[in-house]
Parts: structure tokens; C-alpha cells; sequence
């Protein structure tokens, strides 16, 4: 019975799997177009299945091993139960094959199961609780079955009520693993997931590659859109990506704004995009609702969209709020935790971008940020003709003057924070001291385009990157260097698609190298205990942990790092124009940043972004002092004593003429 029971029921499910597969790729085809290696992205997908991603599971030692013996164990004993169940195959060095398979599938689906009976609050629940059954049903019953192949037992054994109860169980975990990985359920991920790591919208991303730099809009073109409106204005790959989700809620986990009770969960962002993909309501979402200020969460059920209905419907109901679009911070903690690689903050930018630009929706202080970057060149208005004048007494060497040098300090629009002013100062002392070749634009510097681009305003960026570009493109330098990390990712990673390519460094990474190359002379650090706080865009962005901790390492600090630093810092509520949106949640991003420094005892807390500097200083005092790296060094710095003046050559005296 079972030699003919198990291959229909093996080949059944298989032919609706692959017919769920097509009707799913036709799903992801619905949005725009996108150019990807197809070939080539196939023949790489098992490489970037098994290194990139497992790099960030195993992260988690618990589920990287879980994962390891259950998907691994699950795609041996589904290969191999085919070749001997479907093709009929009895051979036993096959059969001891399967049954080892199927042993491992089943410890993995036994820690699967022991992880499901006490679920964090960040894992979704409702069909998800019955994963682990069906895994252990299909291991279970293949391995039974698998027993007489391997000349276990006998063929005959067990009668028609075994070989009943087999296939019972066979069905159930075939229907779920196979057919639900295509149609709809757990294992989707499964499916979705490989082909999303094959045609990855950002395959920079694979095999050791960073890419962290906003996509440009096409602007010249009448028919592209501007922004996302509806979910088929996403990328076909972006939409593969967002049905990859596997639910686990790490980028939850990770999210300030959720932690600080803003209205926004990444998870089901990402899932109100499949929901929007396929048409319906969240009715079915089963993890955590997006956060609202009474504390019972924004209902599930509410929200509904189809492929072709916006998403975002400012008048009435739909799949997203705008409160939730602009609660983000741009911070990247969930693209760094969420072990699909799914890029959660393209997906938030684009649909910004059509709030902005083609709704003129963006909230509170935004619209003014906009109009005075157009108007002034900088987001807080100020004449731009004070752009130096913090610098009034230290006769900067202008570029217009030098034409080439080795070093372009690009200031940034700090230069109007008499805060941040300091920094810049403490910077400048720094690059004389090591005898640097430096120079500022001055009055020619403009915006870096940050703020609006990350506020959706593409056109204002592209208008002021342009410019910049045009700018710089009369001179010659070597390196930029900037204090501020937003503008130097800027310029490093987004201005490349726009014509300008420069070798850009952080004034962190520029101060180790003049410390390694013996340029400075330092002290130590006299002041009390020390702890460091990660710039998001600077670490996470562009994955600069080393050079701040190696300059105050050579001055003498020894940090204390607190329990989220380095790539899992916490962001300080800064990025992403959040000050300017100013979306109300429970409690301040900032001083839950705050909360993480006091817990290690430090009192002086380190940055190396003036957002990072703003937002710390905005905690209420008591707190521990906030000063920029390059204070630090500056702070130590033993300036050489001026040489000793030699002594005037005696005049010849004059001749006596007679």
C-alpha cells in the first residue's frame, strides 16, 4: 500500500507546489521592472544561502544550529524521499541515508518546538505554532516508512493500519512543507527566501560587499513613478523580498521607534506589503500590532490594500498609516538583524518619497526643513553667507584660493550649531597640528542633501548633490573628510550614481591614520571613565566600529562599551529626519540611549556625529558629559614650543670712507 500511496503523495504535492510557484512568481512580476543576473544569481543562491545569511543567524547560536539540522535534515530527507519513495529506489545504502536525515529534521524540529512552547513576544504566533508538528510528522513518518528500505523490519510490517497511519502523516507534512511553500504558510519563507538571496536587489550585499546607499530616482523620466504609491510600484525583487519574511521579529526587536512606542513594527510593515501584494486585510497577522499612544496597539484587522490601492491613505483606512512611515529613523538596526536580507528602510523611503513629492505630505517642521534647503542651501534657514563664521579668527585656507590641495574639510551644516561649532574648531586644531593640506569651501559649500532625501524629497537632493558635484568638480583633492557621518555616507556611497566618485573618510578614521603615522603628538586622557556611542551611519551604514576606539585607545581611554555597541548599537533618534517629523511615542529614543550609557558607569560619553551630540545633549540632567572625538584629541594635543629664535647675524659695519 505504501509503495503506491507515497508516490502519489509525494508527486501530488509537488505538481500543486510547483503550480503555487508560478502563480507566486506572477504575484512578484506585478511590480516594476528590475535588472537582475538570473543565471548567475541562481549559481550563486546556495553560496549566499549558506555563508551570507547563516552569517547572521548564527548570531544566535541556539537558532543557527536549530536551523542548521532542520532545514539541512529537511532538504536531504525531501531529496532523498523522493528518489527512494517516489522513484521507488529501494536501496538500502539510500534508505540509511534517509533515516539519518530524517533523524536529524527531527532533533532540529525538537528544538524548534522547545523554542515554540515559550515564544518571545518579537515571534509571530497563530499558524506559525504549528510548524513544529508538521516538521516532526514529516520526519517521523518518512522514517517509519524508510525502516523496511533500510532492511529494518520487514516490507510487510505493521499491515494496512500502519501503512494507513503513515500516510496520514506523510500528507500532513507534505502538504505543509511542500505545498505551503509555495501557496501560502510557514515554510513560505523557505521558498520566497532562496530566490529573494538569488535576485537580491542589492547583490553588492553578498560574499563580504557592504551597499547601504539609496537608490536614485530617475527624474527625467515623465513615466517612472515617484516613489511607491501602491505595492506594484515596488521593484518585482523588492516584493520578492517582503513574501521572504520569516516572521521571527528580530528587526521588531531591534526597531527604536517600537521600543520607544512610536507607531511603527518593521515586521508588519513587511507584511502589510505582502498582504497589500496579494489584496486583503491583516486580519491574519499574528505578531505584535504596530504601537499607538493609548497602549493597546493599532487593532489588527483594520488595515486593508490590493496591488493596485495606495497604500498610504491619508483620508481613511488603508494598509499603512503616514505616522508609521515617518516614525523611522533610518537606522538600519533591522536591515542589519533580519536574517532574509530584506531591506526594510528602501521600502520606507520610496513610499515617503511619493508622500513628499507627489502629496506634499510630509508632517510637522518637514515642509519648512524643504523650502529652506531650496532657499538657503541648509535646513535651518540661516543666510548662507555665515556659513565661516564660526571660523572667523582661524584663518582657514580657502579651496577657491588654493585650487589643490590634499585635504577638503567639508564643514557640513554644523557650522551653524554653535554646539557643533566646537567639534569643527576642535578638528581644525587637530589637521594643523599634523601639518595637514587642508581647505574648506566655504560660502561655495552647500547641503549635502541628507535630510531631504531621507524626508522622500529626491528632487531637492539630486538639485543640491548636483551642485555640489559641479562645485567640487573645479578642484583637485585627494581625500574629503568630514566630522559628520550622514554627510560623509553621503557623499561616499550616493553621489556616485549622480556623476561624483570621491575617496571619502570619516574624521575618526582620518585621526587614526595621522595617529598611526606618528603626524600627532598626544597626551593622555586625564578625565573620568569613558563609554562610546556608535553613530548609526557611520557603523551600521558603512561599518567604521575600529578607528574610533583605536584613537581613544592612543589617548589613553579605555571604553566601556555599553550592552548595545558596535553593529548593534542603539540609535540616538536622530537619522532619518525624526527630530523634523517628530512622530510622539511613549518615551524619547534619546533617552533610552541615555539609559544605556548611565548603565555602565561612564562619565563622559564619546560621539562622533553632531545628530549624535544634539540628541544626547537633549537629555535631561543629570547626565554624563557629551564630547565629540575630535575634542577629545584636541583636548591632549602637545603643541611643540615654539623655537628658539636665533640670535640676528652682526651687521658688517659699515666702511669709513676718508
Amino acid at each position: 500500500m505504501l509503495n503506491t500511496l507515497l508516490p502519489i503523495l509525494l508527486f501530488a504535492a509537488l505538481a500543486l507546489a510547483v503550480i503555487g510557484a508560478g502563480k507566486r512568481f506572477l504575484m512578484w512580476r506585478r511590480g516594476r521592472p528590475a535588472k537582475v543576473d538570473w543565471l548567475g544569481g541562481l549559481l550563486a543562491m546556495p553560496r549566499r544561502y549558506m555563508v551570507d545569511l547563516h552569517h547572521v543567524v548564527a548570531r544566535d547560536k541556539y537558532i543557527a544550529n536549530t536551523h542548521v539540522a532542520t532545514a539541512g535534515g529537511f532538504v536531504l530527507a525531501a531529496l532523498l524521499a523522493i528518489v527512494v519513495h517516489g522513484f521507488g529506489l529501494h536501496n538500502r545504502i539510500l534508505g540509511f541515508a534517509l533515516l539519518a536525515a530524517c533523524v536529524l529534521m527531527f532533533v532540529g524540529a525538537l528544538f524548534v518546538a522547545k523554542r515554540r512552547r515559550n515564544p518571545p513576544a518579537r515571534l509571530s504566533k497563530g499558524p506559525w505554532m504549528r510548524l513544529p508538528k508538521s516538521l516532526l510528522m514529516f520526519a517521523g513518518s518518512f522514517f517509519i516508512a524508510t525502516l523496511p528500505v533500510a532492511g529494518l523490519l520487514p516490507a510487510d510490517f505493521g499491515g494496512w493500519l500502519l501503512a494507513g497511519i503513515i500516510a496520514i502523516g506523510v500528507a500532513w507534512g507534505v502538504s505543509e512543507l511542500f505545498f505551503g511553500m509555495t501557496w501560502g504558510g510557514p515554510m513560505k519563507h523557505a521558498f520566497a527566501g532562496a530566490l529573494h538571496l538569488a535576485w537580491h536587489r542589492r547583490s553588492e550585499r553578498f560574499d563580504g560587499g557592504r551597499s547601504s546607499g539609496l537608490k536614485a530616482l530617475n527624474l527625467d523620466d515623465p513615466k517612472a513613478p515617484l516613489g511607491v504609491e501602491k505595492p506594484t510600484d515596488f521593484t518585482w525583487n523588492q516584493l520578492l523580498g517582503f513574501d521572504a519574511c520569516v516572521q521571527c521579529g528580530k528587526c521588531e526587536a531591534a526597531c527604536p521607534a517600537f521600543a520607544a512606542g512610536q507607531p511603527l513594527n518593521p515586521k508588519k510593515l513587511i507584511q502589510d506589503m505582502v498582504v497589500g501584494l496579494a489584496g486583503g486585510t491583516d486580519a491574519k497577522f499574528a505578531g505584535s500590532p504596530y504601537p499607538s499612544l493609548d497602549g493597546g496597539g493599532k487593532a489588527i484587522g483594520e488595515h486593508s490594500g490590493g496591488p493596485h490601492l495606495p497604500i498610504v491613505n491619508l483620508n481613511g483606512k488603508a494598509l499603512v498609516d503616514a505616522e508609521t512611515l515617518w516614525s523611522c529613523t533610518t537606522c538600519r538596526a533591522c536591515v542589519e538583524e533580519c536574517p532574509m536580507m530584506i531591506e526594510h528602510v528602501d521600502a520606507i523611503v520610496d513610499m515617503r518619497r511619493h508622500l513628499t513629492l507627489e502629496k506634499g505630505a510630509t508632517p510637522n517642521k518637514g515642509a519648512e526643513v524643504l523650502d529652506n534647503l531650496i532657499a538657503t542651501d541648509n535646513p535651518g534657514g540661516f543666510a548662507p553667507g555665515g556659513r565661516l563664521n564660526w571660523a572667523a579668527d582661524l584663518n582657514l585656507p580657502l579651496l577657491s584660493d588654493k585650487q589643490s590641495v590634499d585635504v577638503l574639510f567639508w564643514v557640513g551644516d554644523g557650522a551653524f550649531d554653535m554646539r557643533n561649532q566646537r567639534t569643527l574648531r576642535a578638528f581644525v586644531k587637530v589637521l594643523k597640528a599634523a601639518n595637514v593640506d587642508f581647505a574648506v569651501l566655504g560660502l561655495e559649500e552647500r547641503d549635502s542633501g541628507d535630510v531631504a532625501r531621507r524626508l522622500g524629497d529626491e528632487a531637492t537632493f539630486q538639485l543640491l548633490a548636483k551642485r555640489n558635484i559641479a562645485t567640487l568638480g573645479k578642484y583637485r583633492f585627494n581625500t574629503i573628510v568630514s566630522c559628520d557621518p550622514h554627510s560623509f555616507h553621503v557623499l561616499k556611497n550616493e553621489y556616485g550614481e549622480l556623476g561624483g566618485h570621491y575617496q571619502v573618510l570619516h574624521h575618526s578614521t582620518y585621526m587614526e591614520q595621522l595617529i598611526s603615522a606618528q603626524k600627532l603628538n598626544l597626551g593622555q586622557h586625564k578625565g573620568g571613565s569613558v563609554t562610546y556611542h556608535d553613530p548609526c551611519y557611520l557603523g551600521r551604514y558603512n561599518g567604521e566600529y575600529e578607528a574610533p576606539r583605536a584613537v581613544l585607545k592612543a589617548i589613553g581611554i579605555e571604553v566601556k562599551e555599553m550592552e548595545r555597541s558596535g553593529f548593534r548599537s542603539r540609535c540616538c533618534g536622530g537619522g532619518g529626519g525624526a527630530p523634523i517629523t517628530d512622530i510622539p511615542g511613549k518615551q524619547r529614543i534619546p533617552d533610552m540611549r541615555m539609559v544605556d550609557i548611565k548603565e555602565t558607569g561612564a562619565e563622559l560619553v564619546a560621539v562622533g556625529c553632531p545628530q549624535c551630540t544634539a540628541m544626547l545633549e537633549g537629555v535631561v540632567e543629570p547626565r554624563p558629559q557629551i564630547k565629540d572625538i575630535a575634542e577629545l584629541v584636541a583636548d591632549v594635543l602637545i603643541e611643540a614650543p615654539p623655537a628658539a629664535k636665533k640670535p640676528a647675524a652682526a651687521k658688517p659695519e659699515a666702511l669709513e670712507v676718508h
